[in-house]
């Protein structure tokens, strides 16, 4: 298990605070997603859980609560608190498999990614000043799409600052598929709040060409901001999808 102090609320996006519990959740829940914690595994008791992430046992207590409500963990009598294996359909599970498009009749959708292109490009001013880095710093730019039963239901055009990801692959065909993931694996970035804007835009050329639509047609916009632990901006990405059999789903927990 990760043992990492949880020091303090951090800021999410806009220097909104983010309850301890929170940070010592994701914590838990991550060491889980990542395989520190397979199912089965039995947690310490919440003094030394309290102990190990330097926070008080109520907070402690806040998160298991909010894990067990979740799927994530159990409690077992004589036993303890136990890693099921399971989790709920829209919780901390799909974490790193970010993607709200569901089916008509409600189903979470399994989507496959592949990434179309990586490019490497100087910063417009708008840009650096989200990110907060200064003019022209290289800016890492993904181009990927989602399918859905092989169907293509949503492309993304992404951006990172690329001195915060060295090595990251510039090959499209090494490019991971859960982004989120890879950033806390890779470097410790722990994506942690997320913010959007939904809108609605009539399809482009290349939307018409990318997603299979025919002329007219209307696409789904998000555009998102995604801020790591510290809440620094640390992705910038536009999302198109096709509704024309899924919508969008979008829950505050």
């Amino acid at each position: 298990m990760a043992s990492k102090a949880a020091d303090g609320a951090g800021a999410g996006p806009g220097g909104l605070p983010v309850p301890l519990y929170e940070h010592v959740k994701r914590q838990i829940a991550e060491a889980i997603l990542i395989g520190d914690m397979p199912p089965g595994t039995v947690l310490p008791g919440e003094v030394a859980l309290a102990t190990q992430y330097g926070v008080a046992v109520g907070t402690i207590r806040r998160a298991l609560a909010d894990l067990t409500a979740g799927g994530m963990l159990m409690r077992r009598r004589k036993t303890g608190t136990v890693v099921t294996g399971r989790a709920s359909r829209h919780g901390l599970s799909f974490f790193f498999q970010y993607f709200r498009l569901l089916g008509e009749d409600g189903s979470l959708l399994q989507s496959d990614a592949e990434a179309l292109s990586v490019r490497t490009r100087a910063a417009e001013p708008a840009a650096a000043a989200l990110f907060a880095v200064a003019d022209a710093e290289p800016l890492l730019h993904l181009h990927r799409i989602r399918r859905v039963a092989g169907a293509p239901v949503l492309h993304s055009r992404i951006s990172l600052v690329a001195s915060r990801v060295p090595e990251f692959p510039r090959e499209a065909k090494k490019v991971p598929a859960l982004i989120y993931r890879h950033l806390l694996e890779a470097y410790g970035i722990r994506i942690a709040a997320v913010r959007e804007k939904v809108t609605a835009e009539v399809a482009s050329k290349e939307d018409r060409k990318l997603l299979g639509l025919p002329a007219p047609s209307a696409v789904l916009v998000i555009d998102e901001e995604a801020y790591d632990q510290t809440g620094a901006l640390t992705i910038l990405s536009q999302h198109r999808a096709t509704t024309a059999h899924h919508y969008y789903s979008n829950e505050i927990r």
